[in-house]
């Protein structure tokens, strides 16, 4: 008598099987929000989501978030590759509660975010616009951040971006903002347009392409003066950088901690109520080619073995105090 099962039977079980553990559905690689969605909906364009963060966690990691018309998305905390992505339907809105941050980005080792067409405001009492502390890369492109000024009891607070090198397991993350307008922020200390801070051992990579730094405390500050790493290397390049209330362009490290590296090209640095750019300590060294400075507190200043070294073909004068002189020259070929 044969002891193998029917064909009945291994049907039977087969869909018993398959009824008991069905298979779960693939989260979708892009999802839409709508300012009249609801975060009850599967984030289809036919039944957007209401918020950046429902959409976030819906989508599947290297996704795309994209905006169908204005609203206020609210905050949101990235975790994973995804882009968000407003083509200029309408005003795609974050506001942010006071002294907290509209856009947290702790993603992952290799992660790839992209944040593009977002307005950011802080309507004065916001601490960050976009905190960025961990991934491979962040790309912010076409937006505007102000008003970060967070509350007047937290003197310091207040960034339009602030980019921390904080993750141990990224060697390098890059920062790349490009058509971006950021302004009226900061409430005191090294506060203002966009911080990078290099507090571990990871460095930083910043390319700023097209980018306004207008009205902050400080247009933009390269801190390297907390722990010793790579350091961070930046590039800003066809900017302007007017108004800020102390320096416009900061480099400040101290002996034995990290370089500030910044390479300046055809930028303007107007009307800043401290130095057009400011180069302090032995690791700060900031390099100049056919940029102007002009009507600033003073022009260039260097301190504690800072250096700017200029290529020969920038434009520094008619400022309030000195214009300052470079602490050395690249022979232009």
């Amino acid at each position: 008598m044969s002891t193998k099962p029917s064909l009945a039977l291994l049907a039977t079980l087969l869909l018993a099987v398959l009824q008991a553990a069905p298979a779960q559905a693939l989260a979708p690689t892009k999802v839409w929000v709508s300012g009249a969605g609801s975060d009850a909906s599967p984030c289809t364009v036919a039944q957007p989501c209401a918020s950046f963060q429902h959409a976030h966690d819906t989508v599947a990691a290297g996704g795309e978030v994209s905006v169908l018309n204005g609203g206020d998305y609210g905050q949101v905390t990235i975790t994973k590759a995804i882009s968000i992505s407003n083509d200029g339907v309408a005003e795609a809105g974050v506001l942010v509660p006071t002294d907290q941050v509209g856009i947290l980005v702790q993603a992952g080792v290799g992660d790839v975010i992209t944040v593009r067409g977002v307005v950011i405001e802080g309507a004065i009492g916001g601490a960050s616009g976009i905190l960025y502390q961990s991934g491979s890369a962040l790309h912010v492109q076409n937006c505007v951040i102000r008003n970060m000024q967070g509350p007047s009891v937290n003197n310091g607070e207040g960034f339009g971006i602030l980019a921390s090198a904080f993750s141990q397991l990224q060697p390098r993350s890059l920062l790349l903002v490009s058509d971006t307008v950021i302004l009226n922020s900061g409430t005191g200390g090294e506060s203002g347009g966009i911080l990078v801070l290099i507090d571990n051992t990871g460095g930083m990579d910043v390319v700023l392409d097209r980018v306004h730094l207008e009205n902050n405390v400080f247009g933009l500050t390269v801190d390297g003066s907390q722990v010793v790493s790579s350091g961070a290397h930046v590039v800003v390049r066809d900017s302007v950088v007017s108004g800020n209330l102390a320096s416009g362009i900061f480099a400040k490290t101290v002996p034995g901690k990290s370089s500030a590296f910044i390479v300046v090209e055809r930028t303007t640095l107007v009307a800043n109520g401290g130095s057009g750019i400011l180069a302090d300590g032995p690791g700060a060294t900031v390099l100049l080619s056919d940029s102007t400075i002009v009507r600033n507190g003073t022009g260039i200043t260097t301190t504690n073995s800072g250096q700017l070294i200029s290529y020969g073909n920038n434009r520094n004068n008619n400022n309030f105090g000195a214009e300052g002189t470079a602490t050395g020259s690249y022979v232009r070929f």
